[in-house]
């Protein structure tokens, strides 16, 4: 059973629809900069919307009830991916989600008004849980039957996608909408911080002065559908997902392994899975979150798999920032448009190469033939996954 990507939809920093994130991609214009989050913080980089949870309500004509920021960033991709799509009973539909902090930024609000003695409102907390969030995606799209919740830290949405792929191959669902969102939370900016991985300036993916990641927040989302699907809908397939695999090596808490073991196992078994051979691989979307350990790992892992003859490769995150659970989502959709356009995209910042691998990110968006991409995502825990898409 075939695996078809026939509709996609993103929101990031870099814009509000597939049209201008790809745009911006193809203009190398970055949505990261300097701002306050919170209010009382001294400035950080991040690569934050330009719009308030209000304005993103009247943007969803959504007039009541509670709903975090990660829901409206995941409501506004994944009604992109439906697109003019009807349920259809017909059809065995699925909604699969994925995330980070849930609901937190909602939570944040609750404790800072508990901490100040301020009139508290205890529906703040009735968001938090991470499958509230797809809960209310779901119900906004009118999903019902199957729908879930994946949280794997940084490959949660990468891991998302696998699933929805296993069960339209095993005849289990017809199509699936899937994807992952996240927002920026204090507890996130914080956690980095302390972990001394996050760069006081733009961030650098795969450049030798390297110094840590920017977050970001946003959605995306993609509508994949199958033989039988197909058939029904009639739509056109922009691509196919061809390979997938996870590897969980469990190294250490946050850090990657030294050798890129997981990674290594991911990409290798994701080829298998496609059929093909490393010769065949168009570009890598990477990982690439700017961080020393991060990017030396993925590195070593892709000289690991592809010896000499490395592919194309860059890493998006100079553009969007590190968007957590949303990332693989996210860049699986860049990933889909270097397909559909014939493109390899560019990273931003890179000026030295690693001294340990010597290894060269695509530096302007370049027009090639692009027949298969690779779209890698590994998390805390040694979560380690990799995505392969290919032209029909």
């Amino acid at each position: 059973m075939k695996v078809f990507v026939t509709g996609i939809g993103v929101v990031s920093a870099i814009g509000l629809t597939v049209e201008e994130n790809f745009r911006s991609l193809l203009n190398k214009k970055s949505g990261i900069t300097e701002c306050k989050f919170p209010d009382d913080q001294k400035s950080i980089y991040t690569g934050r919307i330009a719009k308030s949870n209000s304005e993103l309500k009247q943007l969803l004509s959504i007039t009541d009830g509670y709903y975090s920021r990660t829901s409206l960033l995941g409501i506004i991709a994944a009604e992109q991916a439906m697109g003019n799509n009807f349920h259809n009973k017909k059809l065995l539909t699925a909604f699969i989600s994925s995330t980070s902090v849930g609901g937190m930024d909602e939570t944040e609000k609750y404790y800072r008004q508990v901490l100040k003695n301020l009139p508290v409102d205890f529906n703040l907390t009735r968001t938090h849980d991470s499958g509230n969030t797809s809960e209310n995606i779901a119900a906004y799209l009118k999903f019902s039957g199957y729908i879930n919740t994946l949280s794997t830290a940084c490959s949660s949405a990468a891991n998302a996608i696998m699933l929805a792929a296993r069960m339209i191959a095993q005849g289990k669902m017809d199509r699936v909408l899937v994807g992952g969102t996240d927002p920026i939370t204090d507890f996130t900016i914080k956690g980095f911080q302390s972990l001394m991985i996050y760069d006081n300036e733009w961030c650098k993916p795969f450049d030798h002065n390297r110094n840590g990641l920017n977050l970001g927040e946003g959605a995306g989302f993609l509508l994949l559908e199958g033989d039988r699907s197909i058939k029904i809908s009639g739509n056109e397939p922009i691509c196919s997902l061809t390979g997938w695999h996870n590897a969980a090596d469990a190294y250490h808490q946050t850090a990657s392994s030294p050798d890129g073991k997981g990674a290594t196992i991911a990409m290798k078994n994701a080829l298998n899975k496609a059929g093909l051979e490393t010769k065949e691989i168009s570009y890598i979307n990477a990982h690439g979150t700017g961080t020393k350990n991060n990017d030396l790992s993925e590195s070593i892992a892709i000289k690991n798999v592809f010896g000499n003859v490395i592919p194309p490769f860059s890493s998006t995150k100079a553009f969007t920032g590190h968007t957590l659970a949303a990332a693989g989502a996210i860049e699986a959709v860049y990933s889909v448009l270097a397909i559909k356009n014939q493109v390899h995209l560019s990273g931003l910042n890179y000026n030295d190469p690693l001294e340990e691998t010597l290894m060269r990110p695509v530096t302007e968006p370049t027009q090639a033939v692009t027949k298969h991409v690779m779209s890698n995502s590994f998390g805390f825990g040694g979560n380690n996954s990799s995505l392969i898409f290919s032209r029909i």
